[in-house]
């Protein structure tokens, strides 16, 4: 079995907003606001609704039926996400690199 992720280097932020939000698109604007706040300009890398089982990239996770860490999570952190955020507890879940790399 494939070993957990390496979150070294990334800031998770766990959001619990009151009340729950109404759908992904609520999740993804608080979601960069809280990446603006933190990292500045950044871009979005990959992300996870658990209401519709949906990620992005697509299809990722299709590469890791087998392996313990969710595709959307390996991308983001093999692509140098500094930020995850996750709102009411793996709901959403969006990870961020910062554009200006200086930036934790």
């Amino acid at each position: 079995m494939r070993a957990a992720a390496d979150f070294s280097g990334v800031t998770v932020a766990s959001l619990a907003p009151r009340p729950p939000l109404a759908d992904y698109r609520a999740a993804m604007r608080l979601a960069d606001a809280e990446a603006a706040k933190r990292l500045g300009e950044y871009m979005l890398l990959s992300w996870y609704d658990r209401d519709r089982d949906f990620e992005s990239p697509q299809h990722s996770s299709e590469c890791h039926l087998d392996g313990a860490v969710p595709g959307y999570v390996d991308y983001g952190l093999s692509h140098g996400a500094r930020l995850m955020v996750d709102i009411e507890n793996g709901r959403f879940v969006f990870f961020y690199l910062p554009l200006d790399l200086g930036r934790p």
